[in-house]
């Protein structure tokens, strides 16, 4: 019904181009996702300078994990733009997750410093960003430095807690890592990531019970990539010190 009054809406009139963008939303929320895209991207086409239908497009394919084909939409806004403002930072910081999700570091690192150069306080791209140097070990203590600041933005945001206990972890700091790693949790329980990490850290500060105990959450709540799950059933058969040596001599 909502798309019927959208096409309601005369093509003369001002609201026509909300109104398309709003009907290819409802057509996304119905499942219909290239019905939607399809819609959508006809409106850019129709104006390339209008950013809230690139933005709108994007999102769809990123919320459908469709990576490549979001960095490419976002792309097509990112060329309007001549001279970046603080409110760009957020077509940047979608682009970079869009890149990172498809394997591109370099261009998503360029983006999510783009996106911090737009809106130096913004502590979804302070974790983003600072996470994904922690997971590569690159730039350890600058990616502290985002992170805790992130977290003082945010301080009851269970993912970005969680990035924080990460970072103590990957420092060698596991004491600080568990007493993060445990209020995070406690922000976000059924989060299968932040359990393994829990469990990941227990396992270093030598509380083992409760890392196979974590570990076992962890699997049951069904982690997203495949990968994911196999590593945790390789820790629960093997414990994590096994793991790592594994790895080590692959």
């Amino acid at each position: 019904r909502a798309r019927e009054r959208c096409a309601r809406v005369p093509s003369e009139s001002v609201l026509r181009r909300f109104a398309d963008i709003q009907a290819g939303l409802c057509l996304e929320q119905l499942d219909r996702v290239d019905e939607a895209a399809a819609h959508i991207k006809r409106v850019v086409d129709a104006d390339p300078t209008d950013i809230e239908a690139v933005m709108a497009l994007g999102n769809i394919y990123r919320a459908h994990n469709r990576f490549a084909e979001a960095a490419e939409a976002y792309s097509r806004g990112v060329a309007q733009i001549k001279d970046p403002s603080k409110a760009d930072w957020r077509i940047f910081y979608y682009r970079g997750v869009s890149f990172e999700r498809s394997k591109r570091w370099p261009e998503a690192e360029k983006d999510f410093q783009q996106a911090l150069t737009n809106n130096p306080d913004q502590p979804q791209v302070l974790n983003y960003l600072g996470y994904s140097w922690v997971d590569r070990g690159e730039n350890l203590d600058k990616a502290l430095d985002m992170i805790k600041k992130a977290v003082d933005l945010r301080p009851n945001d269970g993912y970005i807690v969680d990035s924080l206990g990460w970072a103590y972890y990957k420092t060698g700091r596991y004491p600080e890592s568990v007493a993060q790693l445990e209020r995070a949790v406690s922000l976000l329980p059924d989060d299968p990531t932040i359990n393994d990490h829990l469990g990941d850290a227990y396992w270093k500060a030598g509380r083992k019970l409760e890392a196979t105990f974590q570990w076992a959450h962890a699997r049951d709540l069904n982690p997203e990539k495949p990968e994911d799950k196999a590593r945790i059933l390789e820790k629960l058969a093997k414990g994590l010190d096994k793991v790592e040596e594994s790895q080590v001599a692959s």
